[in-house]
């Protein structure tokens, strides 16, 4: 016992002679928050990260992204009984609604007999709808998954480009009743039908884009998502989903040229235009501008990309309200 008490006074004196001799870390309560982090490599929760660092966070979340997109659209209608098939019926009623009161009580159809104004019809209402749905989810694809957001760390843009794809995935099922009305329409299938494909990547990076602006927007204002359907009406009304708007503001309303020519501009008719100008043969269709394609190139980049951009500016903000 001697030897022991012997041994820990040795060690306390050489303890107290290096301490004396070297001043050692400061400890740890004289440094400030921001200092003690630092030390011992903490960072903070929830923090923006570096935008190529975002990508890369968000591509090792493409497994997530699509499975969750593919739960969505199974339970978007479980509880109906004819289930998946109102992805289909919905807008094909929409569509026999609108032939109705524009192609044969206003003859809003122009100089295009029917069967070439019902395909036009069909496949405005069909591309309008990818738009529009996204647009919807996405506002509130934040603020309706709050508890997913505040649950779980991952890149929030996660959401909004699940619920995109999701649309995207209901379109593609949709385009199997898009093909059948254009051969019963006698517009058979041409090498011009692949151009669909580019056409509905630039269409989804458009959509994903916008959905990513008024996600950020409606995490913010939930509000938002009970006004966005009147503004999509208007929107829809205005890009000639169920009239040529070339017909109806310069045959029909007198109106200039020029208001025509912006109009078809905006981005919801070109993404139209291209659809039907890929799919249907008849002299409506064969004069569409080149420039065109151009416009859904020029949308998808600054909407696709603008809106990514927009949305990870705010990343550390989501589920915080």
């Amino acid at each position: 016992m001697a030897e022991e008490d012997e041994s820990f006074k040795v060690s306390e004196t050489t303890h107290q002679r290096t301490t004396a001799g070297s001043p050692g870390p400061a400890p740890d309560r004289d440094l400030s928050a921001a200092e003690l982090a630092a030390r011992h490599g903490l960072t903070v929760s929830g923090a923006r990260p570096s935008l190529p660092d975002y990508l890369r966070q968000l591509w090792g979340r493409r497994h997530f992204i699509l499975a969750f997109s593919q739960a969505k659209l199974t339970a978007q209608y479980s509880q109906a009984k004819l289930g998946q098939l109102w992805q289909v019926f919905t807008p094909l009623l929409n569509a026999f609604v609108y032939f109705l009161i524009f192609g044969l009580l206003l003859g809003g159809r122009g100089n295009m007999e029917m069967p070439e104004y019902i395909p036009f019809l069909v496949i405005g209402v069909f591309v309008f709808t990818f738009t529009q749905s996204s647009v919807l989810a996405g506002v509130k694809s934040i603020s309706g998954n709050i508890g997913l957001v505040r649950a779980l760390h991952f890149p929030r843009a996660s959401l909004p480009v699940a619920f995109s794809l999701q649309q995207l995935q209901q379109l593609l099922y949709s385009m199997i009743v898009i093909a059948a009305v254009l051969v019963g329409f006698g517009h058979y299938p041409t090498w011009s039908w692949l151009l669909i494909v580019p056409a509905l990547a630039l269409q989804f990076l458009f959509n994903a884009g916008l959905a990513l602006i008024f996600a950020r927007w409606g995490s913010a204002t939930p509000d938002l998502a009970q006004l966005m359907p009147f503004v999509l009406r208007t929107w829809m009304y205005a890009s000639g989903v169920m009239f040529p708007l070339h017909y109806m503001v310069i045959e029909r309303a007198n109106g200039p040229e020029w208001l025509a020519n912006l109009l078809m501009s905006n981005p919801a008719s070109v993404y139209m235009e291209v659809m039907r100008q890929s799919l249907i043969s008849g002299p409506a269709h064969q004069s569409l501008p080149g420039w065109f394609w151009l416009l859904a190139v020029g949308w998808a980049l600054v909407i696709g990309v603008g809106g990514f951009v927009y949305f990870w500016k705010a990343e550390e903000r989501y589920g915080r309200g």
